[in-house]
Formats: C-alpha cells, sequence, structure tokens
C-alpha cells in the first residue's frame, strides 16, 4: 500500500488520539473502572470478526498511549531515545508492523503509536517474545522510564482503505 493511501487512515487515527487526549486534559485524572487485565478471553481483533461494520479480513490493530509518570523514573525524551535506539527494531524483530507514531502536541507527556498483526493470537504471541527478550529485559532495565499505558484494539471498517 502507498504511503499516499495510508495517510487518510493515519490522520483519523491521530484525530481521535487528539480527542480522547483533550478530553482527558479536560477531566480531573481518575481511577481505572477496571482492572487493567481484562477478565475473561481477550476480544477478537483481526480477521473474521463480525462486527457488522468491521472488514473481514483487517488486521489487528493496536493503538498505544505511553504516559510518562511525572514522578518518574525516566523523561518523554528517554522515552523517545529508547523507542528511536532500541524498541523499534525489537518489534520488527518480533513480527510487530509499525504503523507510525505521534507526539501529541496537547499532551506534551506522551507518545502514541499504531501496531498491526496478523490477528489477535499474533499480536498475544509477539508481546510474549517481545517482553521475554533479553535484549529487551536489559534495555529496560538500563533505561527504565515510568508510564502509564493504554491499549485500544481496532479492526479495520469494511470502507475504510487500509485493512
Amino acid at each position: 500500500m502507498t504511503r499516499f493511501r495510508m495517510i487518510p487512515m493515519l490522520m483519523a487515527i491521530v484525530f481521535a488520539a487528539g480527542i480522547a487526549a483533550a478530553a482527558s486534559a479536560q477531566a480531573p485524572a481518575a481511577p481505572p473502572a477496571q482492572p487493567a487485565v481484562p477478565a475473561g478471553p481477550p476480544a477478537p481483533c483481526g480477521p473474521g470478526v463480525t462486527d457488522k461494520n468491521a472488514a473481514t479480513d483487517s488486521r489487528c490493530f493496536e493503538l498505544r498511549t505511553y504516559t510518562v509518570r511525572a514522578e518518574g523514573p525516566g523523561s518523554i525524551d528517554l522515552l523517545h531515545s529508547r523507542f528511536r535506539q532500541h524498541t523499534n527494531r525489537l518489534f520488527r524483530k518480533h513480527g510487530m508492523e509499525i504503523i507510525g507514531f505521534w507526539h501529541p502536541t496537547n499532551k506534551p507527556n506522551a507518545l502514541i503509536y499504531v501496531l498491526a498483526y496478523k490477528d489477535r493470537a499474533a499480536r498475544d504471541a509477539a508481546w510474549k517474545a517481545f517482553q521475554s527478550d533479553p535484549e529487551w529485559v536489559k534495555v529496560r532495565t538500563e533505561m527504565p522510564v515510568g508510564t502509564v499505558v493504554e491499549s485500544v484494539f481496532m479492526n479495520s471498517v469494511d470502507y475504510g482503505p487500509m485493512k
């Protein structure tokens, strides 16, 4: 798929992330209403999802937002360095397709990115391998950054350009 065909999808993701960031900036921080680990099996994501608006041939997309904790350790600059120098290469090593990264202008301590996988099982296997990779264990120990992570799973809609 050409870069120009990806631009509308990327603009929509950035717009949605901006709306979410603006909403969270306006409301006081509240503790999460749900536990960090969902109960039961993970929501389906990727090909074969039966949502009436989802593309049946969609990959599984994951929108991740990292917000660096004010109390640390680390900083947003250290987080960017860690991705730039190590994390991106390790993502590719473990079969994670990087769609893009954004630094929201209204949330200076945040990093937003999107990854794509064949399906939810591929996503879970890739993250398991990534988390246990000895190089990643060393990097996160040597370059610690305290973050709050939000993860949103997405399917392409049947009328969207990116599947």
